[in-house]
């Protein structure tokens, strides 16, 4: 049987989470209650749109309970962990609600893992079941999802959105059908709502040493996280929200994105791709008054507009951009070109949240990355020493507060390193604080690319790499990209007499079921790499000798 989550979280200290319940950051109810209230406050209003399909408030939570439910039939109970890999569609919210509903546990996996992320988050959440699409782009989802469920002992089920489901998986649309008892499935899920101390969701972290770390959230914590977001970013009940980021991501999910959305009383429209031709039609269809992206896709909605004027999109009032730093130059243009007004936002799974004000002047939303939302964030900076830097000079941010928790899910060699005695979080992020206590993010501390708002650990590529038999030693670094911000770079030293080429290494990856965007996108085969005084290699220097490539090859 799986262990209980409690024996693998860490709690915040006991007099900490009294004052947090004191200062009501913590409101002791459960998610799946908080939903419940704004159900019953509204009924008839839309709640969720997916294509042609609509789903008010009252058609919402009746297909929420009956998920939940069901999910109870397959043997699932409060506690267990259910991994759930899906594209945005309205089965991702239902689900999702369903569980919170229950209190078993959604574990977030990303539309672009394979087998070898998927096994990894099945086997050390113990996962009880796997949720996949079907076939998306010539990947079959369900063949992978059985793989892994052959290797690792814990999974019983497999739940599959799409239209060929196999004998021995689960449809995941039907589970998601009304209950056939509306109201006995209401009264049945209100009489045992999960204690709101209890894990809600584990978030991913863009961890530094390979496979990701497992982010515990409560529902007391994520129950603040979206709600204080939501207040905010001004939402409300006219706030129609679109979802276009993968949906299992904390930004989309609850900054405040669709968990705020709904707790606030407000709408949710789920986008299956960020392609402004298809997300302008959207916006101008259902009149969408917010929605989150990441510089990449800012970027190529800046360019299309300024090209193509034919869509409405005077509904249109926050854009907010997080997931990596945009640039100054580029947060200018959204003002003029979008006709909405930009949110800076920066954040990270494991709690802390920055967000430029919407009444900011133009010149802290434009080169600011905001201010933490809680008064009960507490911030530090300091040097590699660990000691504070003087105001205004750049450092390492350490955090903690009422929605950042302080450790890992069943990792204590990770949370040694990660968190300090006394409960600072080590983001890694290097950024200083202006005198009126927005942040600029300078850049990373931690050996992370990050493209196009997903974090990579250069040491997994490194790793990959020396699958290689030709490979004797490799170094992956962040490349400048100016579409996708970074893309990964590996230099390698090739053993005497041989020769590597990018394709070794990506197929190496391939074999392995990695994630694709995780695939190096440049090769470099040096004689030597260069080192520290200390004999570590030395990646600032090799992070400049690749920008300066990019110069040299610039026609």
């Amino acid at each position: 049987m799986p262990r209980p989550t409690r024996e693998g979280t860490v709690p915040w200290p006991e007099d900490v989470a009294e004052r947090y319940v004191a200062r009501g950051y913590w409101e002791g109810r459960s998610l799946g209650e908080q939903l419940v209230a704004v159900v019953d406050s509204k009924p008839d209003a839309v709640a969720l749109v997916d294509g042609e399909l609509r789903f008010t408030y009252r058609e919402l939570i009746q297909r929420v309970d009956g998920a939940a439910l069901r999910l109870r039939d397959l043997g699932l109970r409060p506690d267990d962990r259910i991994v759930v890999q899906l594209p945005n569609r309205w089965e991702f919210v239902v689900l999702t609600l369903a569980c919170l509903r229950l209190g078993v546990i959604p574990v977030m996996a990303l539309p672009a893992h394979r087998e070898h992320e998927m096994s990894y988050l099945a086997e050390h959440s113990e996962a009880r079941a796997i949720t996949v699409p079907g076939v998306v782009k010539d990947f079959d989802h369900q063949a992978m999802a059985w793989k892994v469920a052959a290797d690792v002992g814990s999974v019983d089920h497999v739940l599959v959105a799409g239209d060929e489901i196999r004998p021995d998986s689960v449809s995941l649309s039907a589970l998601c059908d009304p209950a056939d008892d509306v109201a006995m499935a209401r009264k049945t899920m209100d009489e045992r709502p999960p204690d709101s101390g209890s894990v809600a969701v584990f978030l991913l972290s863009g961890g530094t040493t390979g496979l990701p770390k497992l982010i515990a959230r409560t529902h007391d914590d994520y129950t603040y996280n979206a709600k204080r977001s939501a207040q905010v970013c001004g939402f409300g009940l006219d706030t129609v929200y679109l979802g276009v980021l993968p949906l299992g991501h904390n930004f989309p999910l609850a900054c405040p994105g669709i968990l705020g959305a709904l707790l606030v009383g407000g709408r949710v429209v789920v986008a299956p791709s960020p392609a402004p031709d298809k997300v302008f039609a959207q916006i101008e269809r259902e009149r969408v008054t917010a929605t989150a992206v990441v510089p990449a896709v800012a970027q190529r909605w800046l360019e299309h507009r300024e090209a193509d004027h034919g869509h409405d999109l005077s509904s249109l009032r926050v854009l907010q951009v997080g997931g990596a730093r945009l640039a100054d130059e580029v947060a200018r243009r959204v003002r003029p070109v979008l006709g909405c007004t930009l949110q800076q936002v920066f954040g990270m799974a494991e709690g802390l949240l920055n967000y430029t004000r919407l009444d900011d002047p133009e010149e802290v939303i434009c080169t600011t990355q905001g201010r933490p939302m809680c008064a009960g964030d507490e911030i530090m900076v300091v040097d590699s020493a660990g000691e504070p830097v003087s105001d205004g000079e750049p450092g390492i941010l350490l955090t903690r507060g009422p929605y950042t928790p302080r450790g890992y899910y069943r990792a204590g060699e990770q949370n040694a390193t990660a968190f300090t005695e006394d409960g600072w979080y080590r983001s890694g992020d290097v950024v200083r604080i202006r005198p009126d206590g927005n942040l600029v993010v300078e850049g990373r501390d931690k050996d992370m690319i990050n493209r196009a708002g997903e974090n990579i650990s250069a040491e997994e590529v490194e790793n990959f790499a020396y699958q290689v038999d030709a490979v004797g030693r490799a170094a992956a670094v962040a490349m400048p990209d100016p579409d996708l911000g970074e893309r990964v770079c590996l230099y390698v030293v090739p053993e005497p007499g041989r020769t590597v080429v990018l394709d070794d290494v990506r197929s190496a990856m391939e074999r392995a079921g990695v994630a694709r965007f995780k695939f190096p996108e440049r090769l470099v085969a040096v004689d030597e790499l260069p080192t520290t005084k200390v004999g570590k290699i030395d990646k600032k220097a090799l992070r400049a000798d690749v920008i300066d490539r990019l110069h040299r090859e610039r026609p």
